[in-house]
């Protein structure tokens, strides 16, 4: 019976620590080898790290990625690996490099190159044009890389009909919510469509605004399920893939083998010898390939949340950070958030109560950092306001209290948060979520001044979602049930509530996803069921704070479209629907 033990390292990289990044691959190749494994697949770049963006226009990234990768190559012994790097010849390319016994033998380049979204590959690298097959401890292997396999006619399917029994598909693919079921359907259609066993490797961590959450697969000449890896960690799958049950699916399936017969009448695929035979012959006993559960659709961007601000704090340099502590539902959801993420001796909340804010508000933050056990200061902003308000006495002589006097008041705020990052080193995390964002219901140089916006790409109805699972995981209120109940209220003046200057959010998510997210007009929108004059006054919102957002700092990704990279629209721009 023929077959071949295949691990997955699905392992956190960092763009741009080339030592870094070879050593853990070195390490996670041991790890590989020990259990016997005859070959071991990691990320897409690696070497580099996930996107590694300009930093390969520069000749000397490159050549030291490639000095890394040497490193690599000396150290695989007794084990073949695929690795992901960036290659150099004439042009650049995003590669793999197949690795045997201490020789580079041969590179894989990406041919389908994403420019959507958050991708621009197009930018940077040259396409590739070959698909070989490559011979791994006697077993015909295909190697491509990510976006490669989400085409029906790409490599996957010329390798197959070159006689592929496995394919090996490397990837760096960002999380969004539910991307990972369509990820995994994909996958799975992809094997049975050409009758070849899919090896899927993910990375894991966070780079800046991209989260990626692990959860490789392989899957059989079938479609089933063989093997699933952890969410949102690093993990290492291995499994004993059969490869007769891949030759006995193709005896029964005749339109694999006459597609296999034109291909190779037209010319075939070159075939690459890396070791005909396994290197260990008495492989030791290992315990059955994990299924991974999946989470639930809460919990996913919970952990994805947790782990991009982990990652990004330590891929930054910053060990502390800072939070405004409002007693709102927001900052509160924040505040657990990076509690999970750094334990809480190293999150600092400031209250910063003013006239206007309320003594609940005041207790609720000072109830949750003590559920929290994070350290609490307390700032009040009364005499830099009244200050403030004598200084523009003049100017503003014979007006009305407005929206000046409600965002002088976050603008203190953001003042003395920007204060303490300066005196202490600590990095502000802001608290906006994507409903403010998009509508514009925030406070520039004010609410929005911080080094990093953890929920800025999180509907306010799923901040309350994440609450009251946070809550669930706990087993008590660590958010306090009143910050939960109490309606949203930025307590800039007097009974102050969102509702005053926003339709209720259950009914303004709806319309953001459709206009934002989905790029949907104002008549498709008033037809899923919304009034015209709701839809005009949101979309008029949103299109007039793109100048707010693009001051905003970087913050996670996890729905299927975020402001920033992921969308991006002209500023002045004169085209306005409806």
């Amino acid at each position: 019976m023929r077959t071949l033990r295949a691990a997955l390292a699905q392992i956190d990289t960092t763009v741009g620590d080339l030592a870094g990044n070879a050593a853990k691959i070195i390490e996670w190749t041991e790890r590989a080898r020990a259990l016997g494994a005859d070959l071991v697949a990691f990320p897409e770049l690696a070497v580099t790290g996930y996107p590694p963006e300009d930093l390969v226009l520069r000749r000397s990234f490159v050549a030291d990625n490639l000095r890394a990768l040497d490193e690599v190559v000396a150290a695989t012994r007794g084990i073949a690996s695929i690795v992901g790097f960036v290659d150099m010849d004439g042009d650049i390319y995003n590669a793999a490099a197949i690795i045997s016994d201490g020789r580079l033998v041969a590179r894989y380049r990406k041919q389908f190159l994403p420019n959507y979204g958050v991708f621009d590959e197009d930018r940077y690298f040259q396409r590739g044009a070959s698909s070989p097959v490559f011979v791994i401890a006697g077993v015909g292997v295909g190697v491509n890389i990510c976006e490669d396999i989400w085409y029906p006619d790409g490599p996957t399917r010329q390798q197959a009909h070159a006689g592929a029994e496995v394919v090996v598909n490397i990837n760096a693919s960002p999380y969004h919510r539910a991307k990972g079921t369509f990820r995994e359907n994909m996958i799975a259609t992809r094997a049975s469509d050409n009758v070849v066993v899919v090896c899927h490797v993910n990375a894991t961590g966070a780079q800046d605004e991209l989260v990626f959450d692990g959860h490789s697969l392989i899957c059989d000449e079938r479609g089933a399920l063989l093997a699933r890896g952890a969410q949102f960690r690093e993990d290492l799958i291995v499994c004993d893939i059969d490869i007769e049950g891949v030759l006995q699916a193709r005896l029964h399936d005749p339109r694999h083998r006459k597609a296999r017969f034109d291909q190779q009448a037209a010319g075939g695929t070159p075939n690459v010898v890396v070791s005909e035979a396994p290197f260990v012959a008495e492989k030791p006993r290992i315990s059955p390939p994990p299924l991974a559960p999946v989470l639930g659709p809460v919990a996913e961007v919970w952990d994805a949340l947790v782990l991009g601000v982990r990652d990004y704090i330590a891929k930054t340099g910053f060990s502390t950070v800072l939070i405004g502590l409002s007693g709102g539902v927001d900052s509160s959801l924040v505040a657990c958030i990076a509690a999970d993420a750094l334990e809480a001796g190293h999150v600092v909340g400031v209250s910063m109560p003013s006239r206007f804010s309320s003594e609940g508000s005041q207790s609720d933050a000072a109830a949750l950092a003590e559920r929290l056990g994070i350290r609490l200061m307390t700032v009040p902003i009364e005499p830099a306001f009244e200050a403030s308000l004598v200084m523009l006495a003049e100017p503003f002589a014979d007006t009305p209290f407005g929206v000046a006097e409600e965002n002088l008041q976050a603008r203190i705020r953001g003042n003395i948060l920007m204060s303490l990052s300066n005196k202490f080193g600590w990095l502000v995390l802001t608290t906006g979520n994507k409903s403010e964002m998009a509508t514009g219901y925030s406070t520039l140089y004010g609410d929005m001044a911080g080094g990093f916006a953890v929920i800025k790409d999180v509907p306010k109805t799923l901040v309350y979602e994440l609450a009251r699972y946070r809550n669930g995981l706990a087993g008590r209120d660590l958010i306090p049930q009143a910050v939960i109940d109490k309606p949203p209220s930025a307590e800039l003046r007097p009974d102050q509530l969102d509702s005053d200057s926003l339709p209720p959010y259950d009914v303004l998510d709806p319309i953001l996803e459709a206009y934002v997210e989905d790029d949907r007009g104002i008549e498709e929108i008033v037809a899923m069921g919304f009034d015209l004059p709701t839809v005009q006054r949101v979309v008029q919102m949103v299109d007039r704070n793109e100048y707010k957002r693009r001051q905003a700092p970087p913050g996670l990704k996890v729905t299927p479209r975020a402001f920033g990279r992921d969308r991006r629209l002209p500023i002045a721009n004169r085209y306005h629907p409806g």
